[in-house]
């Protein structure tokens, strides 16, 4: 039976480093935010229908969509981001289901998906981890790996779920305020006692 997992966790808190080392040990990754990228790519009806809602200044001089543009439309405006919400979800739902039907029945899938607990989207999965790391340590990575300046980075964690609310939504929680090399035993760890029990 092919076992969901979903993997979340704030932005800088290391959960891509989970994802790929979860692909290493043998996981089909689902990457969310590359399906959100590709549902409005150009020629797609995603992005017709995006540009139908924003205007055409949220399209690049190469036609592709302007995601600076669409992020300065939408960061702060509510109801701006429940409807591109409404036309990207659905999309990258429907599109994430695609790839884990084509999935071998043993397979373990972990969906990366930001959102996971802003979407309410807990109840889907077999089993949802979660990565936390300190904001300290969040700021820190965001402006020296994103180069976003420490303002921007905190706007940004403040913009997400809380801790709080994503340790509700978890079964499992890993820490990242140590090295890369722990963060990875305790992957290693999960993947055993979790998800691929000898």
């Amino acid at each position: 039976m092919i076992v969901k997992v979903g993997l979340t966790g704030g932005i800088g808190a290391g959960k891509s480093e989970v994802a790929r080392r979860l692909a290493e040990l043998g996981a089909q990754v689902i990457d969310a935010d590359k399906l959100a990228r590709e549902v409005v790519a150009p020629g797609t009806d995603g992005l017709a229908e995006v540009v139908a809602a924003f205007g055409p200044e949220v399209l690049g001089p190469d036609g592709a969509l302007d995601r600076p543009a669409l992020g300065r439309r939408v960061f702060g405006d509510d109801e701006a981001r429940r409807r591109l919400e409404s036309i990207i979800h659905p999309r990258v739902r429907a599109r994430t289901a695609e790839l884990v039907a084509a999935q071998p029945p043993d397979a373990v899938v972990v969906n990366d998906v930001p959102l996971l607990v802003e979407a309410g989207l807990a109840k889907g999965f077999d089993l949802v981890v979660v990565v936390l790391a300190d904001e300290a340590a969040r700021v820190r990575r965001l402006v020296e790996v994103r180069g976003m300046s420490e303002d921007e980075a905190r706007s940004r964690i403040a913009a997400q779920a809380t801790d709080e609310q994503r340790r509700a939504a978890a079964d499992v929680i890993l820490h990242n305020d140590g090295t890369l090399d722990e963060l990875r035993a305790a992957v290693d760890d999960l993947w055993r006692e979790r998800l691929n029990p000898a």
